[in-house]
């Protein structure tokens, strides 16, 4: 530099930088507004719920808190191992054809209900079963779709009897959350 002035190169540099900031600050600037024009996520996919996740379903007039056990690792875990179940949790096991139950305590520490559902979602039967009993609770009825496991005395206590309705609706739509096709388990989602 000489008498107080920027030598040609410092001024071309000078430029070069004050652009490219510019340059960078019109595409945050682009990035900013572009991320706040959709704000509501429509465009972002969702990922499908898990079988950790709960449903609000109810049976009868009583609305349960329930996870769907779906898929056949998860309907062979069951409830093995918990004791976290809360008053109105239970677990739901949907079976594409209609057939006769079988359900077993294996490794399930908590006493519990089971109750078998028509392909209508009409309850049917309930059984007792017992905290490690490896013995298997089976169906009388060759007709059943959907078993839910609630914890023991919950169908009595809530006045939950043969021929309460599950809701089919939110099944579906609970289904429908987890990424499967309601359809193929003879629901619909009206």
């Amino acid at each position: 530099m000489s008498g107080g002035r920027l030598a040609t190169t410092d001024v071309k540099n000078a430029n070069l930088v004050s652009c490219l900031k510019a340059g960078l600050m019109l595409v945050v600037g682009v990035a900013l507004v572009l991320a706040g024009c959709n704000k509501d996520g429509a465009d972002q996919p969702v990922a499908p719920k898990t079988v950790a996740d709960y449903f609000p379903i109810k049976v009868g007039e009583r609305t349960v808190r329930m996870q769907l056990a779906v898929l056949s690792a998860e309907q062979q875990q069951g409830l093995m191992f918990r004791r976290d179940l809360g008053p109105d949790d239970g677990m739901l096991f949907p079976y594409r054809t209609p057939q006769v139950m079988s359900f077993w305590m294996r490794n399930t520490p908590t006493p519990l209900d089971i109750g078998f559902f028509d392909a209508d979602g009409v309850l049917q039967e309930v059984y007792q079963m017992y905290p490690h009993d490896e013995t298997s609770v089976r169906s009388r009825s060759d007709r059943l779709k959907y078993a839910l496991e609630m914890n023991q005395g919950w169908y009595r206590d809530n006045g939950v009897r043969p021929g309460a309705k599950l809701d089919v609706a939110a099944f579906a739509a609970a289904l429908k959350a987890r990424g499967f096709d309601p359809a193929a388990y003879g629901l619909t989602t009206k």
